[in-house]
């Protein structure tokens, strides 16, 4: 019973270890069986050379010889077999052992493989993309929105008239000041009353005239002076 729960019971690290004592055994008897080979291979050579030395001058002698031969030959036979047996063996437990510990690597490469995904699935990836890419569109969209939006520059247009309206008057006047004349592009820019009559600067231009006519009037009487 020792034997028999040497294989099969035990704790899991002595189980574990059983083909490898199995194997271990093994070689120890395939060794002692190989180092039996060789001596009976001694001794068949030895007998048949007996036999070959007294053939001619020792009949009995020679004839003893060579049975005794065919006892080693036999028990080399059965040697052999046996070697052959534990050899077939040892590459069985081996084999078998290596199969093993490869489905253990396997289970537990699978065991790996379940807890690093979990409860993933080609459809939870599928979902997950999709929102990815739902939120991407929605970011851009948001991107977007937000650039067209130009907070604090926004300008009325009036405002941009009227600006432009009082530039243009003051380029007006500061000709008018040098020049003494409204240039004729100028009077077409400047704003019209109610009355149809130009605002701002009339009164200078009615007194360019009294100035004009003033100076007429003194060319006239200078001959008379």
């Amino acid at each position: 019973m020792s034997g028999v729960w040497g294989w099969f019971g035990g704790s899991a690290a002595k189980q574990k270890n059983n083909p490898k004592n199995a194997i271990l055994a093994l070689r120890s008897q395939l060794e002692m069986l190989q180092k039996r080979e060789r001596h009976l291979q001694t001794q068949i050579d030895e007998q048949d050379a007996l036999a070959r030395k007294n053939v001619a001058t020792n009949k009995n002698a020679a004839k003893l010889a060579l049975k005794r031969k065919k006892g080693h030959e036999h028990s080399l036979e059965q040697t052999m077999g046996q070697i052959g047996t534990l050899e077939q063996q040892i590459n069985a437990i081996e084999s078998a052992n290596i199969n093993r510990e490869t489905l253990a690597a396997m289970e537990k490469a699978g065991e790996a493989m379940k807890q690093i995904h979990g409860k993933l699935t080609p459809e939870k990836v599928d979902e997950t993309m999709a929102k990815l890419q739902e939120q991407n569109a929605l970011s851009e969209e948001i991107v977007e929105a937000m650039n067209s939006i130009n907070i604090g520059n926004q300008v009325d247009e009036q405002d941009l008239e009227d600006e432009l309206e009082a530039l243009q008057q003051e380029e007006l006047d500061q000709k008018m000041l040098e020049t003494g004349t409204v240039p004729a592009d100028a009077i077409q820019r400047m704003p019209a009353v109610a009355n149809g009559e130009p605002k701002g600067k009339a009164p200078a231009i009615e007194e360019d005239d009294e100035e004009e006519e003033l100076r007429k009037l003194q060319a006239e009487m200078m001959p008379n002076m």
